[in-house]
């Protein structure tokens, strides 16, 4: 009687376990909160993540005339900061055309010694369409500067006027001439967001068409997945205060980039591509990134390649939040991370 008093107690506390692992998943639902800006970063950063969202998050030209018009606006306000930027960091940006594609040379004026002979490769952010001309070389003037090394930044060509693949061929036009005239071996290429995604695209690219490979790759916060899969696509929509939520402006500017393409072909989604035999690469992101679970996914894709990768994640950071304010030490701590892995996978 014992034994089947016991088995029957057993059913009844187990049974209802079972039915709920056998439920098909099902949404969570979250009740409304207020999330506070953390004490945990420095002020600098707490201003950041206390701003509103990007004024221009829902804002969606419906013509190419209104998309230029946009950019150029977000172009204009991002140059007149360079000047101030360029005497802190003591850069200069001189103006190149590299096999038919425009671009700057970026140059510190003091170069380390373990930086004499190498050369970084830039791609910038902008959701592909943005950041044009001056305005894209920011990211590349944060890491000429504070990690003292020369930098070519891309001034890639972009939507509404030119869809992908024109930007990605502009930056392997720059990367195959560049491999002729320096070592690949103490080469890397960097960039965010988008450029994030050209980053590991051209990769990809020069995997398939045999060429060189950078010796390592810095892909911050990359759009390596269009098709908008990914966790933080729902638990940071709306905490992200950059790109705000998926479908917004950015994915708009992405659209206009893959221009009818599938989203999920590799050299537009770089997530879906083998990422085997990639060189060593560091990715960063924040906690309220809405591109977290993009940059989470490369990273595991690629341990699971056995590719050395780096992970940073930053403290309530939203998107590409690392390189917005040069007085945030956290700007310093994610560039000095990027530039001590260079230095150990760069031939000197």
């Amino acid at each position: 009687m014992k034994i089947k008093k016991l088995t029957a107690v057993s059913l009844i506390i187990f049974a209802p376990l079972q039915i709920a692992f056998s439920q098909p998943s099902a949404p969570r639902e979250v009740p409304a909160k207020s999330i506070p800006v953390p004490t945990t970063v420095s002020p600098e950063i707490q201003k950041q993540i206390a701003a509103p969202l990007t004024s221009t998050w829902n804002v969606i030209p419906t013509t190419a005339d209104g998309w230029r018009e946009q950019v150029t606006a977000g172009a204009l306000a991002t140059e007149k900061i360079i000047p101030a930027l360029l005497t802190k960091l003591d850069v200069k940006v001189e103006p190149t055309l590299i096999d038919g594609v425009k671009a700057f040379v970026i140059t510190p004026a003091t170069i380390s010694a373990q930086n004499k002979n190498r050369l970084l490769i830039h791609v910038h952010g902008g959701c592909f369409v943005s950041s044009p001309g001056l305005s894209g070389t920011v990211e590349a003037i944060y890491m000429a500067g504070l990690e003292h090394v020369k930098v070519i930044s891309v001034d890639y060509r972009m939507p509404p006027d030119h869809p992908y693949p024109a930007a990605l061929d502009d930056a392997m036009k720059v990367w195959s001439a560049t491999t002729k005239t320096h070592d690949p071996k103490k080469m890397a290429i960097f960039g965010s967001s988008a450029g994030g995604n050209l980053t590991l695209a051209m990769v990809l690219r020069a995997k398939r068409e045999n060429l060189p490979l950078p010796a390592a790759i810095a892909p911050g916060t990359p759009m390596s997945d269009l098709t908008g899969a990914g966790d933080s696509f729902q638990t940071n929509s709306m905490v992200d205060n950059v790109l705000v939520a998926f479908g917004a402006n950015c994915d708009q500017r992405a659209a206009l980039y893959t221009n009818g393409h599938d989203p999920k072909d590799p050299l537009l989604s770089p997530v879906y591509g083998d990422l085997s035999g990639f060189p060593p690469t560091i990715l960063t992101t924040g906690t309220r990134d809405l591109l977290l679970s993009n940059t989470v996914r490369v990273h595991r894709k690629l341990r699971n390649a056995g590719v050395t990768s780096t992970l940073q994640v930053f403290e309530g950071q939203s998107h590409a939040q690392y390189y917005r304010d040069i007085n945030a030490p956290e700007t310093k701590e994610a560039f000095d991370e990027i530039g001590l892995f260079f230095d150990q996978h760069l031939k000197k």
